[in-house]
């Protein structure tokens, strides 16, 4: 592990966060009756796991490029998941925008909007052969993962009630 100032971090931290800005004016309808019902312990893995990851992807030169080899392959997968990040929201934004839509699957993965970032900056760990990006990227995972899989079978539940009340 290097410290520096990596501009690999600086453009996933970009990749992450711009979508996240525009998210925030773009919510979707009744997000704030969620939010309340979100485990203390998850949220407090998430809150830490956010601003390690957001400092470790920042301060250790090891995620900047490097010559190709065949460890390359796991900064390539890496970008490859933020890309499908962006492609993700594209699609939200371009949804009516309900809990639904924010929680559907992209491609084969599951709550994309937390899987994809969290499996993204795993890889880049791995590439960076970082153990300090791993874990804070696993303690990530707990809790954004965990909040957004219990926030996806609430509104599935939620929504399979309506429709049998219906």
């Amino acid at each position: 592990m290097h410290f520096g100032f990596s501009y690999v971090g600086l453009i996933y931290l970009i990749m992450l966060m711009v979508p996240n800005i525009i998210w925030a004016k773009y919510k979707p309808r009744d997000y704030e009756k969620y939010v309340g019902n979100e485990n203390k312990v998850l949220g407090a893995f998430e809150r830490v796991g956010e601003v390690t990851v957001s400092t470790a992807v920042l301060i250790f030169s090891d995620f900047n490029l490097r010559p190709w080899t065949s460890w390359s392959i796991w900064l390539l997968v890496s970008f490859i998941l933020m890309v499908f990040y962006e492609i993700y929201w594209i699609r939200y934004f371009k949804s009516e925008r309900t809990m639904l839509d924010q929680y559907r699957s992209f491609l084969f993965f599951p709550v994309a909007g937390a899987s994809l970032p969290v499996l993204a900056f795993f890889l880049l760990g791995v590439y960076a052969k970082n153990p300090v990006m791993i874990i804070c990227v696993i303690i990530l995972g707990i809790g954004h993962i965990g909040i957004h899989v219990n926030h996806e079978k609430e509104v599935k539940r939620e929504e399979k009630d309506g429709i049998r009340n219906s």
